[in-house]
C-alpha cells in the first residue's frame, strides 16, 4: 500500500491534482491520500475553492459530476465509472417534468445524489445536513423532493411545509431496521448511544438517539461524545471517525456501499497516471444545474457543511 501512495502522491503533483473524498471511503483513501474529504455539501462547497487542475473524486459518479458542474473548467475525474448510486438511478429528468406538469409552480427540491440532467430541471439542490434549511428558505407552502423519500419524510416532520415524495431509496440505508437497532442495543444492555442518517427508514430513525447527516453526526461526536455508539450509516464511516475518537467505542453494523468500494488506491493511481475516466457534463444542462447547486450553497453560506 505505501508505494501506491507515495505513487498517487507523486502524481498529485504531476498533475496539479487533488484527490476530494466521501466519508464513505476506506480509511486508506480517506486518511492516506485526500487532501479534501467529507459529506456532499462539504465536498462541494470545497470543489467551488479549489485552484487544482484536476480533481479526482473518491466517490461516487453524481458528486464527480458536481465537482464538474461548479468547476467548467477543471478536469474531473472518477477512477471507475461504475461508481454509481441507487438514488441516481431512481429518477431521470423526464421524471421531473411529468411532475412539474402534474404540480404546476410547486418548486422543486433536488437531493444531490442525482444526476446533473435531474438537477438541471430543478430549482435548488440540498444534501442530507441542510435539506429542511433549503425547503424553508424557498418561503413557499410545498415543495416537490426529490428522490429520497426516507429523507424527504424526515424533512416533512420537521418543517410545515407540505413535501411531495419519491419513492427513491439508498441501497444502504434501507437495509438498516428497527430490529435490529434493538438487537445491538440488547447486546451491550442498554449502553449504546444509536446515531442515523435521515436516508433510513422512519422507523429505524425513531429507534435512534440522534439523526444527522454524516457532518452532523461527527459534530454530535464531538460536542456529546458517549462511551459506545453506533453510526448507522455506510459502514467506513465508522473506521474513519474512529480515528479522531479514540476514546470511543464504535459498534458497527456492516453495510457497505459496492459503489464507493469500487474506489480504490490502484484506481485512484491509474486515474492520474492516465487522466482517466474524465467525466463531462454538456455545458446546456451544466448551467442549469450550476444554478441548482449555486442556490444550495448561497443558503448555507458562511456556516459551512
Amino acid at each position: 500500500m505505501r508505494p501506491t501512495v507515495a505513487a498517487i502522491e507523486e502524481w498529485k503533483q504531476r498533475r496539479h491534482a487533488i484527490v476530494l473524498a466521501h466519508n464513505y471511503q476506506t480509511p486508506d483513501i480517506f486518511h492516506g491520500v485526500a487532501d479534501l474529504s467529507g459529506d456532499s455539501l462539504a465536498l462541494a462547497q470545497q470543489a467551488a475553492s479549489t485552484d487544482a487542475e484536476v480533481i479526482v473524486l473518491a466517490g461516487v459518479h453524481f458528486m464527480a459530476e458536481t465537482a464538474k458542474i461548479i468547476n467548467p473548467a477543471k478536469t474531473v475525474l472518477i477512477p471507475d465509472l461504475g461508481a454509481g448510486c441507487t438514488l441516481a438511478d431512481a429518477i431521470t429528468g423526464a421524471d421531473v417534468r411529468l411532475l412539474r406538469e402534474r404540480y404546476p409552480g410547486v418548486p422543486v427540491v433536488t437531493y444531490v445524489n442525482t444526476s446533473a440532467e435531474v438537477k438541471a430541471e430543478s430549482d435548488i439542490c440540498c444534501t442530507s445536513s441542510n435539506a429542511v434549511e433549503v425547503v424553508e428558505s424557498l418561503g413557499v407552502p410545498r415543495v416537490i423532493f426529490l428522490p429520497d423519500e426516507y429523507l424527504g419524510r424526515y424533512v416533512a416532520s420537521h418543517t410545515p411545509v407540505e413535501v411531495i415524495l419519491w419513492k427513491g431509496h439508498c441501497i444502504v440505508h434501507e437495509r438498516f431496521t428497527a430490529a435490529e437497532i434493538q438487537r445491538f442495543r440488547d447486546a451491550y444492555g442498554g449502553q449504546l448511544e444509536v446515531l442515523a442518517h435521515p436516508e433510513c427508514p422512519p422507523e429505524v430513525l425513531a429507534a435512534s438517539d440522534f439523526v444527522g447527516s454524516t457532518s452532523g453526526m461527527v459534530r454530535h461526536l464531538k460536542e456529546a461524545p458517549a462511551p459506545r455508539v453506533l453510526l448507522v450509516t455506510e459502514c467506513s464511516m465508522s473506521d474513519n471517525v474512529a480515528v479522531d475518537f479514540p476514546q470511543v467505542e464504535f459498534v458497527r453494523p456492516c453495510n457497505l456501499c459496492p459503489y464507493m468500494k469500487r474506489i480504490t488506491l490502484p484506481k485512484i493511481l491509474e486515474s492520474l497516471i492516465h487522466l482517466q475516466y474524465e467525466v463531462t457534463v454538456d455545458p446546456a444542462v451544466a448551467g442549469r444545474a450550476r444554478q441548482a447547486v449555486e442556490r444550495m450553497l448561497a443558503v448555507g453560506r458562511g456556516r459551512g457543511g
